[in-house]
């Protein structure tokens, strides 16, 4: 059985970090600001996640003066947000030290501080298997402040340019009943090229486009993939059947630009009392040397779907 390593070590653009590998996955969290998971590769490979190196993607301005007129940037890696969008309460600037803590031999949890406007503070929980590419994502959001607010956790992952996402589509035979939701965001259109579906599949090649693309969806199924630098990404989560989401009721979204892909999932939209905590979890598995891109859509599909149901 493989050993656990989790140890304090510095990033040289990302500052203080904590690192955690077990000999078939290495995950890197920055502690300088957060909570976000900067890191996701085999061992020695290529980061899966994107890293905004040089700062192209932040949100500024007149709008940000109620939470101290900083900046959101958004870094890259994995982020704890919550939903529905708002600005600037969505986008409140994590720029400011995250506490952490060892939990075992296999996990740790990373604490941002309060957010001083908002009244809520963040953890994300990471839980890694002794041996193979499992690893437990719980994010948490508190409400510290003293009525209650309604919102739904939404973990978001911002994927490395030049990948291939799949996703699938409900399949629930409901006869003469509509049985899925598929929306879509205005800049979306419906011709972009980097979209395709398979009978079953929606499947995204990140890139360039004419405009941002993001759809939603039921994603009854519970899960969505991302292969890139020969490597496959997949996470999986529980949607409640018949629950209350955002965004017109979707559990699951997508976003993609000419720099990166998010991987979006959602806990149900609910109001939370003062003090109270909500919690949502994904599963993360890596299989390394899956390789997805340039693959016919169909071929593609059956290469991932024995590593989906494992």
């Amino acid at each position: 059985m493989a050993s656990i390593s989790i140890e304090n070590t510095k990033h040289n653009k990302w500052g203080r970090c904590v690192s955690m590998r077990n000999g078939s996955v290495e995950l890197l969290a920055t502690l300088d600001f957060g909570p976000r998971i900067i890191h996701l590769s085999s061992p020695g490979g290529t980061n899966l996640f994107f890293e905004d190196s040089d700062g192209e993607i932040r949100q500024g301005g007149e709008a940000f003066a109620p939470v101290g007129g900083g900046s959101w940037n958004i870094y890259g890696g994995h982020r704890l947000w919550t939903s529905p969008e708002r600005v600037p309460r969505t986008t409140y600037p994590d720029n400011e030290p995250v506490e952490w803590e060892q939990l075992g031999d296999n996990a740790i949890v990373l604490r941002s501080a309060q957010e001083r406007w908002n009244q809520i503070a963040k953890e994300i929980e990471i839980h890694l298997d002794p041996s193979g590419s499992g690893i437990n994502v719980v994010h948490r959001v508190t409400n510290n402040g003293a009525w209650p607010i309604s919102f739904a956790p939404w973990a978001l992952s911002v994927m490395s340019a030049g990948g291939r996402a799949v996703v699938p589509m409900t399949a629930t035979d409901t006869g003469m009943l509509p049985n899925r939701r598929f929306i879509l965001w205005p800049y979306s259109r419906l011709n972009d090229s980097r979209v395709s579906f398979t009978e079953s599949e929606l499947i995204v090649d990140q890139g360039e486009g004419p405009t941002p693309y993001k759809f939603g969806s039921d994603n009854e199924e519970g899960w969505a993939a991302y292969s890139n630098h020969g490597d496959t990404f997949i996470k999986s989560y529980e949607p409640a059947a018949g629950g209350t989401y955002p965004d017109f009721g979707v559990s699951f979204e997508l976003y993609t630009n000419s720099l990166m892909l998010e991987l979006e999932t959602l806990g149900e939209f609910e109001e939370v009392e003062s003090g109270a905590t909500v919690e949502h979890v994904e599963k993360w598995k890596l299989v390394r040397g899956l390789d997805l891109r340039n693959k016919a859509n169909e071929e593609a599909v059956s290469l991932l779907q024995p590593h989906v149901k494992a």
